[in-house]
């Protein structure tokens, strides 16, 4: 038996009669449990566009297992009206598809919720305080479907019919749903489909009596805003920061990026003229030859990339090193999954928070972008090459797989204004001004030197990269002096990043002595939480959403300003608190406490709340 992974922690015991009925309007949680490859995605998307074009902020969780298909799969859909996108912790309306795990997602409901079942299940029979709709799916799907081997994937649609009448989703707008996800050239699949919603609408609409609470209505909260994935919203951002290069080998959860970007890229990077692309996309044999072949054509003046996720970072390693002490950019996108070892290849964490900000042996410090959200997802790839390029040095952008791989309702994107900044790079001009250069002198007095591009027109361009000790001028030197400034002078280039790098998103609450720091998409979970210690305990912490590494001042004020800052983390050893540890002084450091979620799921303000609750002794 697999356990629900979305069911509350309390056992939801017999309370005998239901509850007395109060309407509660775009305010719940919806999940799906089917079978994986079932189908069930198109199914599940439509149901939840379907709310949103109604005007109802929504998001989607899709959590499936990472090997073979037939093993239990789950999709939440929550819709709020105050805006909250977070994962909910209960789950307020059921839709149990799959006979493997339907008893045990029913046992874990809380009373009061509502269960859509298929009918052989007989799933009324072990609670008498659910509101329970059987349904005979396999009955109503023969005539719609008469080709047998489609039926298995048409009978998801089913449910949306059932699910549409039950919670009073508007049909049309489940009907454009519908054809938007199967697209101009799939009419034929979308009718069909179309076909099974109306055939669970009508069966729902004659044979259901509605008795659960659950509405939903119009509303105006969803205009000009987008649905999407993090995973493609920042191989948009990439397109949008100028790369050429993309080299990467595929993991889960980064290779939708990979795929997606290289759809862009197909579709808008080629010579007017002459048609051929202007951009190189290699699929390496790993993950060491892939940041290998990125920071070689960093060097070379390509604005280079790749993505992958934890397991792929530990082999870029010393890679990484090398680019760090030769100061070449190179972009790399850690989509972060569950870990140690292979982990929970499709389960979602923020693991990598230490390893990518040290990662590589010796004294070696990255910067790191923590993007939220989609919108962030595309502004901060943007970023994150123009950093490369202005420090010269590997840019980590730590998403994680709920961000990457999960449906976010966001903002439309800024199209981007400034120009591309491409750091210190000396042209043939810029040479016979000087008459030289020496690659790692600090002229300017802000420890970035300046470097040549291969091909450059002129004799005193070229230089050697070294990856081994070096004086200012790229020569070999195991001299302790040389050793010493070159350190010391990078050490001076990662300080001077704290005021250039993104800075966090800070909210005072007037008061307020105690504080909440997050990084990435704790930021929903966090938000939420601090609406629940309001309302329920009296409790109004002020919070910061940290969006980069090096921290900026603004942290260190925020700490000073509260009694007790609580540093939420989605990993076991708190490393968002340690890296802050290891740059905060003793005073600060007393200040600080953790919480922490590990489980693989998506984090819930209520995890959150109670967290805080049992800490504050509230």
């Amino acid at each position: 038996m697999h356990a629900s992974p979305v069911a509350p922690s309390m056992s939801a015991e017999r309370s005998g009669p239901l509850p007395s009925k109060q309407r509660v309007v775009n305010d719940f949680s919806i999940q799906v449990g089917t079978v994986n490859g079932s189908g069930s995605q198109t199914a599940n998307n439509v149901l939840m566009r379907s709310i949103f074009q109604m005007g109802v902020p929504v998001s989607g969780k899709n959590l499936f297992p990472s090997n073979i298909a037939g093993l239990p799969t789950w999709f939440t859909i929550r819709a709020s009206k105050q805006g909250y996108i977070g994962r909910k912790k209960e789950i307020d309306f059921l839709v149990a598809m799959n006979p493997e795990t339907a008893r045990e997602d029913v046992m874990n409901l809380a009373p009061g919720t509502a269960a859509v079942y298929d009918a052989p299940l007989n799933l009324n029979e072990l609670r008498d305080d659910i509101h329970f709709y059987p349904v005979p799916f396999d009955k109503l799907v023969a005539p719609v479907c008469p080709e047998a081997k489609l039926r298995k994937l048409v009978r998801n649609m089913i449910y949306d019919g059932v699910v549409a009448h039950l919670l009073g989703i508007d049909l049309e707008e489940m009907r454009k749903a519908l054809y938007k996800q199967f697209g101009e050239k799939k009419k034929k699949a979308a009718e069909l489909n179309w076909g099974a919603v109306l055939a669970g609408r009508d069966y729902a609409e004659k044979n259901l009596v509605k008795t659960d609470p659950y509405w939903v209505e119009p509303m105006d909260k969803t205009a000009g805003k987008l649905i999407l994935d993090g995973n493609t919203a920042a191989a948009l951002g990439c397109l949008f920061a100028g790369v050429t290069v993309l080299t990467w080998y595929p993991i889960t959860p980064s290779s939708a990026l990979a795929e997606a970007l290289i759809s862009y890229l197909g579709r808008f990077r080629h010579d007017e003229e002459t048609k051929k692309a202007t951009y190189a996309v290699v699929q390496a044999e790993d993950e060491l030859a892939s940041i290998g072949m990125a920071i070689g054509a960093g060097w070379a003046g390509a604005r280079s990339m790749t993505c992958t996720s934890g397991p792929g970072i530990s082999l870029m390693s010393e890679f990484i090193g090398l680019a760090y002490f030769a100061e070449i950019p190179v972009v790399v996108v850690d989509v972060q999954r569950v870990g140690p070892s292979t982990g929970l290849p499709t389960r979602t964490m923020q693991g990598d928070i230490v390893s990518n900000a040290l990662l590589s042996h010796g004294d070696t410090h990255h910067p790191v972008l923590f993007p939220s959200s989609p919108e962030e997802c595309f502004t901060m790839a943007q970023e994150a090459f123009d950093l490369a390029e202005q420090f010269q040095t590997p840019v980590f952008m730590n998403m994680d797989l709920d961000l990457g791989m999960n449906n976010w309702m966001s903002e439309a994107f800024p199209y981007p204004e400034k120009p591309l900044v491409r750091g210190k790079v000396l042209d043939a001009e810029a040479l016979r001004k000087l008459g030289g250069f020496a690659r790692y002198k600090d002229v300017d007095g802000d420890a970035i030197p300046y470097r040549t591009l291969p091909g450059t027109d002129h004799p005193g361009a070229a230089y050697f990269t070294r990856g081994t000790g070096h004086n200012e001028k790229a020569g070999y030197s195991e001299r302790e002096d040389d050793w010493i400034h070159n350190m010391d002078r990078l050490n001076r280039k990662f300080e001077n990043m704290r005021t250039q790098a993104p800075a966090p998103d800070v909210h005072y609450m007037e008061g307020a002595r105690v504080g909440l720091v997050c990084c990435g998409t704790s930021r929903y979970a966090v938000r939420e939480s601090r609406d629940q210690l309001s309302r329920e305990r009296g409790l109004n912490p002020s919070w910061l959403r940290l969006r980069s590494y090096p921290f900026s001042k603004e942290l260190e004020e925020f700490i000073d300003r509260h009694d007790r800052v609580y540093v939420v983390d989605q990993n076991r050893d708190g490393q968002l608190l340690m890296l802050m540890r290891l740059e905060m002084t003793p005073e600060r450091i007393g200040k600080l406490r953790s919480v922490r979620y590990y489980g693989g799921l998506p984090l819930d303000a209520r995890t959150v709340t109670d967290e805080i609750v049992r800490q504050e002794g509230l």
